[in-house]
């Protein structure tokens, strides 16, 4: 890898899959940098391997051993959406090989907080018998006709798990030593799911010094329907440092 170039390892959202990267992955390799796309288990490409066993564990192990496996560090670790859950639970294992942590309109979880708390500010879920494993996809917007059907046809359902399973995160994300960046869909409806949450993320991030804080006009969908503004912030704000 070229001097000034950068590793980014790029985490995916509920519902979908590492190809949802495709158009920034390219950019970036386009640009002389290292990507990594891990995708987690259950859903997307590995969506024959969901069962009702699979949770958040099972992909912070996912994206874990993909960082180990290929012994990656100094790492721009992007966390979108949902893959904000699995980046913060991946910290306990590989926070000293991160140099600069993103959240791609994600969550941001504190320690013992669940997806659904965030999106449907639900707390525990009730054992049933025979109850429902998996979560239907929500559907989303694209700014391109072709790009939001293309994607749809490749969204698949998500284990349950996932969502119900607590973080674990032994300090608050400022006292962490690599640095943090935020970027917000600016365009994103409020009747959105989990959009509440996503604004709360925003604004605790843009009111911190201890954050880099980004916006871009466009709806949930940022890799998809803006990929080359995305490459911007994250080549001139990410891979080189505020």
């Amino acid at each position: 890898m070229r001097e000034g170039m950068s590793t980014f390892v790029l985490v995916h959202g509920g519902w979908s899959g590492s190809h949802s990267f495709r158009h920034i992955r390219r950019f970036l390799h386009a640009k002389g940098h290292e990507v990594f796309t891990p995708c987690l288990t259950g859903i997307g490409e590995r969506s024959h391997l969901a069962h009702p066993m699979v949770n958040l564990s099972t992909h912070v192990r996912d994206v874990v051993n993909h960082i180990l496996y290929e012994d990656l560090s100094d790492i721009v670790l992007v966390g979108f959406s949902y893959g904000g859950f699995v980046v913060t639970a991946s910290l306990e294992h590989i926070s000293s090989r991160i140099k600069h942590l993103v959240y791609l309109d994600a969550f941001i979880p504190e320690n013992g907080e669940t997806a659904f708390g965030h999106i449907l500010d639900m707390g525990r879920s009730d054992i049933e018998i025979e109850g429902a494993w998996v979560v239907p996809p929500v559907e989303r917007e694209f700014d391109d006709k072709v790009e939001g059907e293309w994607m749809r046809a490749r969204r698949t359902p998500h284990p349950m798990g996932c969502f119900t399973e607590p973080v674990f995160l032994e300090k608050p994300l400022e006292d962490y030593e690599f640095c943090r960046t935020y970027i917000k869909a600016s365009k994103n409806p409020s009747s959105d799911l989990g959009a509440e949450a996503l604004w709360q993320a925003a604004n605790r991030a843009k009111n911190s010094s201890s954050w880099e804080y980004r916006e871009i006009a466009t709806t949930h969908m940022v890799a998809n329907n803006k990929p080359k503004e995305l490459l911007e912030i994250l080549v001139e704000v990410v891979a080189y440092g505020p």
